[in-house]
């Protein structure tokens, strides 16, 4: 049985959209919960680093690309 963590780690990394993401999106990219733990990241200042648009959150891709980068270098440390 194959879990959850090797398949991450086997799977190609798909594209970011070139648009900007929403809670939402991370939910689904990263198969949270959810869309309460993207909200709990930003409260803690844990998650990568959003903005609003109004009364709405959004992620650049950029940002949430050098986020996932960060924690793999720190799981590696």
């Amino acid at each position: 049985m194959v879990d959850r963590r090797s398949r991450v780690a086997e799977a190609e990394p798909r594209p970011l959209p070139t648009r900007f993401l929403t809670p939402d999106d991370l939910v689904e990219m990263f198969e949270l919960p959810s869309v309460e733990t993207v909200y709990q990241w930003r409260r803690k200042r844990t998650g990568p680093r959003g903005f609003r648009v109004g009364r709405h959150l959004r992620f650049d891709p950029d940002d949430v690309r050098a986020w996932v980068e960060s924690q793999i270098k720190g799981a590696a440390a």
